[in-house]
């Protein structure tokens, strides 16, 4: 739905950026297109999203996602003798915790403005248009206005980074991953935070227009709207475990460590003072960065997996 919203065409992850379980094949094997399998050679390959869905659509019929599910609302999850009940449901011995994004981000003074809307939300494009932002959402979000015949101001507080993926590939590597996880606290928080600088893919597909506009005057860069008639916030989501209320019970009920915004988990993800060799709480998605810096990506969802299933193999 996200993607849907700003028209994305590409995914950012790679070939391997899929959701069958094991990491080969790639959705360029998978697509069988000999340019597709040249760029994933040399990790350059960044596949549709309409293949990603196709292929997401196939790993829930194959698999029998939809039918596995028992749909409940869950307000707090609470450490119990046996494991976790959850809204005094249980006890589960075994709980993995993948909330999602905690909430669109609407900085101010925008969030009042009757023209805002977010890049995230369904919607058009006014004759002229404030993009608020200056990663991968605001990018998008540029070349969709000016290819609608808006007028386009950039509204950011910094020039973007440009990097292929949403962190430095060799965090999506063991070898990569083994020196972050030794940081100390701090050190870790203040990595995290350089991470999160907005970016985009470097290439002439997102510069050729950009710089084609500024020539026709209809693209700059500016610091307030000025009179634009809309104005899109491509600001993302909020961030930190106290914009997500399960995650704020969780952290209050059990007095857990965290550090600024992030828990502080163990390498596995694992919630290190309520997991122990009977039980297990882990955290995926974003929630999960401080174990795995990409952890709101699909290769971060499936270390967190993998890890989870490690452990409940050997409690088995």
């Amino acid at each position: 739905m996200r993607a849907a919203s700003i028209r994305q065409q590409r995914m950012r992850s790679e070939s391997d950026g899929h959701l069958a379980a094991a990491d080969w094949p790639g959705l360029a094997l998978r697509e069988l297109n000999p340019a597709a399998l040249l760029r994933t050679a040399t990790n350059r390959y960044h596949p549709s999203v309409e293949l990603f869905l196709r292929h997401a659509e196939r790993v829930q019929e194959r698999t029998g996602w939809n039918e596995s599910f028992r749909r409940s609302r869950v307000e707090r999850i609470v450490a119990v003798d046996g494991g976790f009940a959850l809204d005094g449901e249980g006890p589960f011995p075994h709980v993995l915790i993948a909330t999602g994004h905690p909430g669109l981000a609407l900085p101010e003074p925008y969030a009042g403005d009757t023209r805002t809307v977010h890049a995230y939300e369904p919607h058009e494009y006014a004759p002229q248009v404030a993009i608020v932002g200056a990663g991968m959402a605001a990018a998008t979000e540029w070349l969709n206005a000016l290819g609608a015949g808006s007028e386009v101001v950039s509204i950011r507080r910094r020039e973007p980074l440009r990097r292929p993926l949403n962190v430095p590939r060799q965090f999506f590597s063991r070898r990569g991953l083994a020196p972050y996880q030794a940081l100390e606290r701090e050190t870790r928080a203040a990595r995290l935070r350089e991470l999160a600088a907005p970016s985009y893919p470097p290439g002439s597909a997102w510069d050729e227009p950009i710089a084609a506009a500024q020539r026709e005057g209809r693209f700059r860069v500016e610091h307030a709207p000025n009179g634009a008639a809309q104005i899109i916030c491509a600001t993302g989501f909020n961030r930190g475990w106290m914009h997500d209320p399960l995650l704020a019970h969780l952290v209050a009920d059990h007095d857990l460590a965290t550090h600024d915004r992030w828990l502080v988990l163990d390498a596995d993800a694992t919630v290190p003072t309520l997991t122990g060799s009977g039980r297990t709480l882990a955290v995926s998605g974003v929630a999960a960065q401080w174990a795995y810096p990409a952890g709101d990506t699909i290769a971060g969802a499936k270390y967190v997996a993998r890890a989870f299933l490690r452990r409940l193999c050997r409690t088995r």
